[in-house]
């Protein structure tokens, strides 16, 4: 992994595993993402990764990858639309989502991206429900660009606190799981009733 992390490749991992996770959210992502901010604050300048292009590399793949489940779902026709029906949660969350869409507030799509697979159900409900991109990738856009940018610090100012060690990164990765318990939580709450 310490050849990956000094590699340009490492833009090229970040970015495929951000992509991949919204099909599969098991994907450690976030972890990669504060292990290579971790191991760019101890590097110098000249070391890669660079903080802003890491931020900007998994923002990019946060927003394709969303984009793409979003189309598969749209196109993904009556055994989709079955196999979605079927799941409570799916439904919950696809009933949220046109909701919030609707009001103009798509905060439950960044919210999302921080919960565990909240991004999948977010992304393949809005394409299963058929809203409009335009209402949802504004949105999309911001959630990883939020959830980058938050992941990136994490690792980087970890590491100024405590040090690039395996320490910081295990901190870091706590303080990402604490944030995607607490998106969790908030997204099963019942909206309040105005």
């Amino acid at each position: 992994m310490g050849l990956l992390i000094g590699s340009p490749w490492i833009y090229a991992v970040v970015a495929l595993s951000v992509l991949l996770d919204v099909f599969l959210p098991v994907l450690p992502s976030g972890v990669l993402v504060i292990t290579a901010a971790t191991a760019a604050a101890a590097g110098t300048a000249a070391d890669v990764p660079d903080v802003l292009a890491l931020t900007l590399c998994a923002a990019t793949a946060s927003v394709l990858g969303d984009l793409l489940a979003y189309r598969l779902a749209w196109r993904g026709g009556a055994r989709l639309d079955r196999a979605m029906s079927r799941s409570r949660r799916l439904t919950t969350a696809q009933e949220r989502l046109g909701a919030a869409l609707a009001r103009g507030g798509g905060a439950l799509v960044v919210l999302a991206r921080f919960a565990p697979a909240g991004r999948s159900l977010v992304s393949l409900g809005a394409g299963a429900a058929h809203r409009r991109a335009r209402d949802f990738l504004p949105w999309s856009a911001l959630a990883g660009l939020t959830w980058a940018a938050y992941s990136v610090a994490l690792g980087y100012f970890g590491a100024h606190l405590l040090g690039a060690s395996w320490v910081a990164t295990a901190v870091s990765v706590g303080a990402l799981f604490g944030a995607g318990a607490g998106a969790a939580y908030l997204m099963r709450r019942e909206p309040r009733a105005s």
